[in-house]
């Protein structure tokens, strides 16, 4: 996730550049024949398209305010990952002891469970980041070659690492091959959990209180998971998206339309001053070129708010501006492995920053 404080201009026009040449095109493309040519009846009247103009601004707030709501509500979603790992390992750290036990473990046996249990909670969050990370077709980094071009030089793991890869150490073989061979990877992790659960509750090592409380974990972390991949899986409204997109290109192809012909009659007022300067002359002449920058810039305004809006819609491809999933469950893998005591050397660092300058 991209985090300094704004982004450089060069960043957000080179995020925009190709279209940027088509809105070059398309603005000079009516100038030509309705000032060399003389077609002074190629315009349109500017009130209509300012009215579209208005509407389209509407249009496109309400998608970009739907589309933060999809990125704040993943963001809250992982937030209450973090809370409910931390409880759930405290849990795992208080609640797994000898008081209930028939036959007592060792401390070092009793330190070998918690450290397991939470190596597997560790592996569903691995597992569930690769869920959230597969692509999906109306995802922006799917179809998008702009955006492709940025995953390109982002290193996400979950596409350089396979999910075997990623679970090697946090699961034993067998638990591994259990949970590969079915398709809810994550689910599989938790269904694990339970059954470990299940067998320190017949073994007396948690009691009926303990068991309960620890299995309420489990079950909130099943609903934090499907909150997740209800967006993943949901789209935003594809009729909506669709709608913005056509009418944006639309007020975007009729725009210099409008201006050019509004350019032209402030040149024609200019020369009207009387003013015999040759620059001025030639300025007020050939004002109608302006048309064409001014055109170029609502467009480009016009269009970076719909593309804000797409690539903020789906906070799990791991573009520089979606939920930073990978960090943070690094980060809670770290947390929650020293609250019960792991090994230091055993437990890795947190993810390094990268930035790239050419991004």
């Amino acid at each position: 996730m991209y985090t300094r404080r704004n982004y450089p201009l060069p960043i957000f026009l080179r995020w925009t550049r190709r279209y940027i040449i088509f809105f070059i095109i398309i603005a000079v493309i009516p100038v030509l024949p309705y000032h060399l040519l003389g077609w002074k009846w190629l315009h349109l009247p500017w009130l209509p398209i300012g009215l579209v103009g208005t509407a389209l601004a509407f249009i496109i707030g309400f998608k970009n305010n739907a589309s933060y709501g999809r990125l704040w509500e993943a963001r809250k979603i992982w937030g209450g990952i973090v809370n409910t790992s931390r409880s759930f390992t405290a849990m795992i750290n208080d609640f797994i002891t000898n008081q209930f036990a028939d036959t007592p473990k060792s401390p070092k046996d009793l330190q070998a469970i918690r450290v397991a249990m939470v190596l597997r909670h560790v592996a569903w969050m691995t597992s569930l980041r690769h869920a959230l990370r597969v692509k999906k077709p109306w995802e922006v980094t799917t179809y998008n070659k702009i955006d492709q071009k940025y995953m390109e030089r982002m290193e996400i793991r979950e596409y350089t690492y396979s999910l075997e890869e990623e679970l090697e150490g946090y699961l034993s073989d067998e638990e591994k091959r259990y949970v590969l061979s079915l398709k809810n990877k994550q689910s599989a992790c938790l269904n694990l959990q339970s059954k470990h659960l299940a067998d320190l509750r017949q073994k007396g090592l948690i009691e009926d209180f303990r068991h309960m409380e620890m299995q309420g974990m489990l079950t909130e972390l099943f609903t934090l998971q499907g909150q997740a991949e209800r967006i993943k899986n949901f789209p935003y409204p594809r009729q909506f998206a669709t709608l913005n997109l056509y009418f944006v290109w639309l007020f975007i192809l009729l725009l210099p339309f409008a201006l050019m012909s509004e350019f032209d009659q402030i040149g024609q007022s200019l020369l009207e001053t009387g003013d015999q300067n040759p620059v001025f002359r030639f300025i007020a002449l050939n004002f109608v070129w302006l048309s064409v920058p001014f055109s170029v810039v609502i467009s480009w305004i016009f269009l970076s708010m719909e593309r804000i809006g797409d690539v903020s819609e789906n906070p799990f491809e791991g573009n520089p501006n979606d939920v930073p999933i990978t960090t943070m469950s690094r980060g809670i893998e770290i947390d929650i492995r020293q609250m019960v005591g792991d090994d230091p050397e055993a437990i890795p660092g947190p993810i390094p920053e990268e930035w790239d300058s050419q991004m």
